[in-house]
C-alpha cells in the first residue's frame, strides 16, 4: 500500500485500560500473536453505538476476565490519542481498513485478587500476564505504541501513588 493510500485511511476507534493494583503496579499482558516479548495493557475496538467507558469495561472483561464490580474507574484521558501502524502492517491488520488507532484511555483501580484474573478467555489475547511498573511497561511495548504509552502514563501518574 502506498504512503498516500495509508494516509487516507481512518483511525480505528478504540479504548485502552490502565489497570493498577493496590501496590501501584500496572497489568501487562504478553500478546499471543507477537513473536517477540510484546507486553501491553488491555485495549480494543469500540462497537457501533457503544460508549467508550462501556467498551473499556467490556474489553477488560474479554481480555482479563475481570468484571466491572472488581474495578473502580478513576480517570480517563482528556483527549483521544492516535498511533500509526508501521506501513508493512497496514494491509495485514484489521483488513487493511485502518492506518492505526484512535484511543481513549481509562485508569482503573483493581479491587480484586490475582486469583480473579483469567486470561484463558474464549478469544485469548495474552499468553501470560504480570504486574509491572509503569515506566518499565513503556520499554516493553512495541515501538510504534511507545508515544501513546508515555502520554497515558504521564496523564495518570498523579493517580498511581
Amino acid at each position: 500500500m502506498t504512503p498516500e493510500k495509508i494516509a487516507a485511511l481512518p483511525y480505528r476507534p478504540c479504548v485502552g485500560v490502565m489497570l493498577v493494583n493496590p501496590a501501584g503496579l500496572v497489568f501487562a499482558g504478553q500478546r499471543i500473536d507477537n513473536p517477540g516479548p510484546a507486553w501491553q495493557m488491555p485495549q480494543g475496538g469500540i462497537d457501533a453505538g457503544e460508549e467508550p467507558r462501556a467498551a473499556a469495561l467490556r474489553e477488560l472483561w474479554e481480555e482479563t476476565g475481570i468484571t466491572p464490580d472488581l474495578v473502580e474507574v478513576v480517570a480517563n484521558t482528556p483527549d483521544w490519542l492516535t498511533y500509526d501502524l508501521p506501513p508493512e502492517l497496514v494491509g495485514h491488520i484489521w483488513g487493511g481498513k485502518y492506518r492505526g488507532q484512535r484511543q481513549l484511555w481509562y485508569l482503573m483501580r483493581f479491587l480484586g485478587s490475582d486469583a480473579q484474573v483469567s486470561i484463558d478467555t474464549p478469544h485469548p489475547e495474552f499468553e501470560r500476564w504480570r504486574w509491572i511498573g509503569a515506566d518499565e511497561l513503556v520499554t516493553r511495548i512495541v515501538p510504534f505504541k511507545r508515544q501513546v504509552y508515555d502520554t497515558v502514563i504521564s496523564a495518570f501518574r498523579p493517580h498511581l501513588a
